[in-house]
This record gives C-alpha cells, sequence and structure tokens, in this order.
C-alpha cells in the first residue's frame, strides 16, 4: 500500500480493514457487516419506516433500500403497508431474528478481539474521535 496522509484515505483504508474482519467473522450466518447493522438496528427499533430506518442508521434511502431488498430475498425482512415506498414500514422476519441470533456470538467476538488489540485507552480515545468525525455535517 502507498503511504498517504490524506485522512479520508486513511480512514477508508482502516473501513474496509475492520469490515473485514467482521464479514469473515459472520459468513458463516450469511451475513456481512452491512447485513448484521441493518438486523440489528431493525431489532432496536420498532418496525420503522424506510425513511427513518434510513435516518436512525446515517444511510441514504438508496444504499438501504438495496441492502433491503437483499435481506427481503432472503426471507429475513419483511416491507410491509406504508401510503407508498418511503413509508413503508421494515421489520424483521422469524428468520431474521434467528439469524441475527446465530451472528451475535461472532460480533461480539470481533468486538472483543478489536478492543484487546486496542485497550481500553485506546478504545476509548477512538469511539471519541469517531463521534466527532460522525457529526462533521
Amino acid at each position: 500500500m502507498l503511504p498517504t496522509h490524506c485522512l479520508c484515505t486513511k480512514l477508508r483504508r482502516a473501513t474496509r480493514s475492520v469490515n473485514r474482519l467482521y464479514d469473515d467473522a459472520l459468513a458463516a450466518v450469511g451475513l456481512n457487516a452491512a447485513q448484521y447493522s441493518l438486523l440489528r438496528n431493525l431489532e432496536r427499533l420498532e418496525r420503522p419506516s424506510i425513511t427513518s430506518l434510513a435516518e436512525a442508521m446515517g444511510l441514504d434511502r438508496s444504499t438501504l433500500g438495496r441492502n433491503l431488498r437483499v435481506l427481503e430475498g432472503k426471507g429475513l425482512l419483511a416491507l410491509e403497508g406504508g401510503e407508498d415506498q418511503r413509508n413503508r414500514l421494515v421489520s424483521p422476519t422469524a428468520a431474521g431474528r434467528a439469524c441475527l441470533d446465530q451472528a451475535r456470538a461472532a460480533w461480539e467476538r470481533v468486538q472483543e478481539q478489536l478492543g484487546q488489540r486496542l485497550g481500553p485507552e485506546k478504545r476509548s480515545a477512538l469511539m471519541a474521535l469517531l463521534d466527532e468525525l460522525e457529526n462533521l455535517g
């Protein structure tokens, strides 16, 4: 890899490395990190609309829509009702909840591994920096 001082490039590289760890851990249950996150957010919210889910996850609706279609195709979530596409309600199916339960242990293992690798002080500092960056725009 070429060395760089560009924050954007460094953040993108770090994100790809971290995503790869989660994707590898979640592959056994047929999910990737983005799909796990989506199901996890559905678990936390009560039948959100597509628009409110996109806002809660910090995603644009087109990106979320692509991920929803994949998980709907796998039978892991259902899109229901709503006045139009923006207002359709999203909920996990029984299969989606079971898949999320299976995936949770793999996700927790990666969380633990990364936490141990960084140590508590660096982890805390990283979380604070990421909070700042998350709220730039």
